[in-house]
Parts: structure tokens; C-alpha cells; sequence
């Protein structure tokens, strides 16, 4: 296993995390996680190196972190970094944070977890955590042992992503998903430079998208990967362009089956920051083309259509349309779209105009959002 350093921490983390939301699970259902298969895993993984375990409140129906409780006895937790997150869109007050922190402790049976991050950080969230107090709670609860280091998981845009950064100088990790697809998006590659200037130990989630970026691509991205100056799985590609970073932490990978752990381990022991010769990044840029070359939208989320007065997420819902076409991934596109919050969706147009006129991609707005709806909703 290669290790990493963990920002200006000091602590030593192995270049490859495993993310406990995706364990194996019993006749399909994602509340069952099969134990005896999913401890075997992790265990193997341990023994092989990993010392970075991340999970959090919601993951597998809430079964996850009391999993994890018992799949870290015999020692086994005393060998890893133990990440969980606050559970940010149940919390109403104040009191909530230590609610939520204590029944996670207990779930997984420790008195201390490594790490605690804020899941899923945006816009919205974010400011009303803020003001119910969650930076001197987090200082709080360090100063009392129940968590190593306050830090937050990211899913928005750039801005946000630094608005976060500069609110708070104690962040003991940032937590982004980044692949080679998602570069100019979210916290993209920018975010993650100006986390690790600031020391800031970058970990990063959805290295391969969900899963996207492994599976046979549509024929026009295979032909480009066939002409690849050198032979690599699709899964080691995007993984080796993270690690090629020294930006880049720990990349969590959330393992399904053991050949999957075997996999990505073999593929962590090959990594090393700068690895990659100029060709095949410059392939991977090419792919990364090529993918985006089958956008339906030529929407660069810039936000100037905002704020649209019938309150859609305009950017947000182009995200999801494009993403169905880009990887030719309805499902997956359905999925991530079910997460907007209905006054926010594309039915919520009433075609008034206001957007369109400040499009600097002079994108048909109105009758792209009713494309998008008419793909995206499954009602």
C-alpha cells in the first residue's frame, strides 16, 4: 500500500479509503447488508494496508456505522482513520448536533470518531448550520474527545466551495467528489488546489462516478480509449489520475465485492503523485472530450439565468439532463434528479422569460427545462 500525507496534519493515511455505502446487501436490498461478506472485505482490506474508513447516518438505511461497530471489533478499529458525518438536513437545533453525534457513537461503538464531517454541504445548508452554531459545537466536541477534527463533504459549486474554506480556519478535512469528468465542476480541480494550498487534507469521494466510469462507455468514448497510449482497466485510469495529484489525500472507493477490493488495491500499490506521463493525461483530457462532446445542453452552470423567479435550479437541472445523455445513464440521472426538491424542479417553470435574455450561451431555457423534465421525471 502507498500512503499519503493527510494535509499539514501530520497523520499518514493509505492512498486508497474505503467508503462503506455501497457493501454487498442481501437479495438487492440496500438495508441488508450481508455482514459476513462485507466484514470479510474490510478486513481484508485492513490487513492489506487501508487504514482510512469512511461512512455516514443514512448510508445502507442507517445500518451502516452499527456495521461498522461490529465489523471493527477484534482490534480492528484501533488500526484505521474513522470518519462519519452529521446527518446536516435533519438537524433543526441546536440540540440536534450532539443527538445526532451521540447515536452515532453509539452505532458504532467507539467513544471517538477521527473525524466528523458536515454531509453534503451546499448553498442552502450550509448557512443554516452556521447560524445554529455548528463551529463552536464542533470546537466543543474536539475539546471533549468524541471527535478528532471537524471537517465537511461538498456537493455544490466552485463559489461555495470557498465561501466554506474562508468561513472557518479549523477544517480538518474537505471531502469532494472529483474524477476526471467532474474537473471543471463542483469543487473541481481548483477547489482542490486551494484546499491543500491552505493544508487543508483534500478526500476525495466518486472517483469513478458512481460507477460510470467503468463500465463500457458509449461507442463514440470507446473508440477513443482504444487508441490509449498504454493498457489500463477504465477503473484504473480514473483512479491513477487522482492519485497523479499531490493534491489528492486519500480516494475512497465504495467496494461492492472482493474482487472489486483486490482491484483497486493493486491499483493504490501502483500509485504515486505525478505517474502519469503528458501523453496519457493528455489522452485522458481527450476522453473527457469526447465525453462531453454528447451534452444536450451547452449550459457552463455560470448562474447568470439566477435567480429564476419561479424559483428553478435552473443549472442544477441541466446538470441532471446532460448527465443522462453524457453517459447514457437514465437511471442514475432519475436517481441524482429525485434529490431536487420539487419548487425547485423544471415543472416549477412558467416560461415567463426572465432567464433567457441573460443566457451567455444563448440557451432556449424554457423549452430546454421541458425537455429535462419530460426525460428526468419518472411520474
Amino acid at each position: 500500500m502507498q500512503y499519503r500525507q493527510f494535509g499539514t496534519s501530520g497523520r499518514t493515511v493509505s492512498a486508497l479509503g474505503f467508503g462503506a455505502m455501497r457493501l454487498p446487501v442481501i437479495d438487492g436490498d440496500m438495508t441488508h447488508i450481508n455482514e459476513p461478506e462485507a466484514t470479510d472485505m474490510i478486513r481484508f482490506a485492513i490487513d492489506r494496508g487501508v487504514n482510512y474508513l469512511d461512512t455516514a447516518y443514512p448510508y445502507h438505511g442507517g445500518n451502516s456505522e452499527s456495521f461498522l461497530g461490529r465489523a471493527l471489533a477484534d482490534g480492528y478499529r484501533q488500526r484505521v482513520t474513522l470518519v462519519t458525518k452529521m446527518p446536516t438536513w435533519l438537524i433543526e437545533s441546536e440540540a440536534d448536533f450532539d443527538r445526532y453525534l451521540d447515536e452515532q457513537l453509539g452505532r458504532l461503538r467507539v467513544d471517538l470518531v477521527d473525524f466528523y464531517l458536515l454531509h453534503a454541504l451546499n448553498d442552502l445548508s450550509w448557512p443554516k448550520l452556521k447560524a445554529l452554531g455548528v463551529l463552536a459545537w464542533g470546537e466543543r466536541a474536539v475539546a471533549s474527545g468524541r471527535i478528532g477534527g471537524l471537517g465537511f463533504s461538498f456537493h455544490d459549486g466552485h463559489p461555495v466551495f470557498i465561501d466554506i474554506l474562508n468561513d472557518y480556519e479549523g477544517w480538518a478535512l474537505a471531502q469532494v467528489q472529483y474524477n476526471y469528468m467532474d474537473a471543471s465542476s463542483q469543487a473541481g480541480t481548483a477547489g482542490v488546489r486551494e484546499a491543500a494550498r491552505r493544508g487543508i487534507p483534500v478526500v476525495v469521494m466518486e472517483p469513478l462516478r458512481g460507477g460510470q466510469l467503468s463500465q463500457t462507455p458509449p461507442l463514440a468514448v470507446r473508440d477513443v480509449w482504444d487508441a490509449a497510449p498504454s493498457s489500463r482497466t477504465l477503473a484504473d485510469w480514473a483512479l491513477q489520475w487522482l492519485w497523479d495529484q499531490p493534491e489528492v489525500s486519500v480516494v475512497l472507493s465504495g467496494m461492492s465485492t472482493i474482487r472489486q477490493v483486490e482491484e483497486n488495491l493493486a491499483s493504490a500499490e501502483r500509485s504515486a503523485a505525478g505517474s502519469l506521463t503528458a501523453d496519457e493525461r493528455a489522452h485522458i483530457e481527450r476522453v473527457r472530450e469526447a465525453f462531453m462532446a454528447r451534452k444536450g445542453v451547452p449550459c457552463t452552470g455560470c448562474g447568470y439565468c439566477l435567480p429564476c423567479p419561479s424559483g428553478v435550479r435552473i443549472p442544477e437541472v441541466f446538470v441532471f439532463y446532460n448527465e443522462a445523455l453524457v453517459y447514457d445513464d437514465l437511471a442514475r440521472a432519475r436517481m441524482s434528479y429525485r434529490w431536487v426538491d420539487e419548487e425547485h424542479r423544471a415543472s416549477r417553470c412558467s416560461r415567463c422569460g426572465h432567464c433567457e435574455p441573460l443566457c451567455p450561451q444563448h440557451i432556449a431555457i424554457p423549452d430546454r427545462l421541458v425537455e429535462a423534465e419530460k426525460l428526468l421525471s419518472t411520474a
